[in-house]
């Protein structure tokens, strides 16, 4: 780790550190712009000889985003240098904004990542290869959580929430939105850029969970 990387991650725990101390209920948000996902194989014929470089770590633990890029292909249009992200997984896939299907003119399903059944395929392609994956989807609005979030928010792996962002002029409720929680993951909601722009997110924005109303009868 370079020490501006250090400086970099120093500065976040203590930005959100900060944050917790304030309202420990808040939840912050990352905007997922559109990415690939690549298996080894498919990483190899699009980019012979390399290796997956690190350009940017992101917030869940080992992921990141890579410097590799590729354009996606569909039956109408083109979405040029889309981000490689990494590791590899045993699985492709496409993660577009649900605005992007009709610039492709795919009828991606709002899917949570790696639930791909019956999606559709695009081509991907660098200047030294090109594969076909079978699995674009638009991901479904969901919050990561560790597992002592989750005791805390009172969820469990796949319950569904409704979240409240109060953003700079615009009250934005959410509904089904799923929750996540693994022993290793940190707290984010994950909006697409559709759902980020619509709610006014800034880098300082952040969501709450409304609690559900029990019935007393």
């Amino acid at each position: 780790m370079t020490e501006e990387n250090l400086r970099t991650l120093v500065r976040q725990i203590v930005t959100e550190c900060a944050s917790a101390v304030a309202d420990p209920n808040a939840i912050p948000i990352g905007i997922s712009n559109h990415h690939i996902h690549l298996t080894q194989a498919d990483f190899d014929k699009l980019f012979p000889g390399q290796k997956m470089e690190k350009f940017k770590q992101l917030k869940q633990p080992g992921e990141f985003a890579s410097k590799q890029t590729c354009d996606v292909i569909g039956p109408k249009g083109t979405l040029e240098h889309v981000r490689v992200l990494g590791p590899c997984r045993s699985h492709s896939q496409v993660e577009i904004a649900n605005s992007e299907t009709f610039k492709l003119g795919v009828p991606a399903p709002i899917r949570l990542s790696g639930d791909l059944a019956g999606a559709p395929s695009v081509k991907l392609r660098t200047a030294a290869g090109e594969v076909t994956v079978q699995g674009v989807i638009v991901a479904k609005r969901h919050i990561h959580m560790s597992l002592t979030d989750a005791q805390r928010f009172g969820v469990k792996l796949g319950d569904t929430v409704t979240v409240e962002i109060n953003s700079a002029g615009r009250r934005t409720i959410y509904d089904d939105v799923i929750a996540r929680p693994r022993k290793d993951f940190t707290l984010e909601m994950h909006l697409d850029t559709d759902e980020a722009s619509a709610a006014n997110v800034q880098s300082t924005t952040v969501a709450h969970i409304i609690p559900k109303v029990q019935s007393t009868f």
